[in-house]
């Protein structure tokens, strides 16, 4: 009995030196959209996948035009020309189809690679923001589906991570 009351006695003490936890959260889906960041790799995402959707435009419009002009002439052309005409017309019909599949892909790896170095540059900078003001866990929310069910509005982060965040892009600038 003697031995159960110094351990409580001791884990009291213990206990009542450690400082206190300091959380907080922030909503990363407010965050992701309103950074100057993420909004300037969209732009920049943007004006690529424009200027690809112009070649590749550009490459279906010249294969229409020589299509339309096979269908106008298809009746005066030999029945081997015709084949032949028609044969040149699937390839470069599969060409530009290869073509767009590339572009789909490397827009789409373009903008995982994009995003995977937006996440770390503000989890990084989150990192140093906790650190910098003394919390202990900041943890990250996603609108109705976080994983934060309950908060306290003044644990909330997210409007102090996000002008800090942009401060902090600004000056990349």
């Amino acid at each position: 009995m003697k031995n159960l009351v110094i351990v409580v006695i001791v884990a009291l003490g213990l206990f009542s030196c450690q400082e206190p936890v300091k959380i907080a959260y922030v909503d990363v889906e407010e965050i992701m959209k309103e950074y100057k960041g993420t909004k300037d790799t969209e732009a920049t995402m943007k004006g690529k996948s424009d200027k690809l959707k112009s070649e590749l435009d550009s490459l279906i419009a010249n294969w229409q035009n020589k299509a339309k002009a096979y269908q106008d002439n298809a009746q005066k052309m030999s029945a081997k020309a015709r084949q032949d005409r028609e044969q040149v017309l699937m390839q470069e019909q599969q060409q530009i189809n290869q073509r767009q599949q590339t572009i789909q892909q490397q827009v789409q790896a373009e903008g995982q690679e994009s995003l995977e170095t937006l996440s770390k540059e503000i989890n990084d900078f989150v990192k140093n923001y906790a650190k910098e003001k003394g919390y202990n866990f900041v943890l990250g929310t996603t609108g109705s589906n976080g994983t934060v069910m309950y908060g306290e509005e003044s644990a909330d982060v997210t409007d102090d991570v996000l002008v800090q965040l942009n401060k902090s892009y600004k000056s990349k600038e």
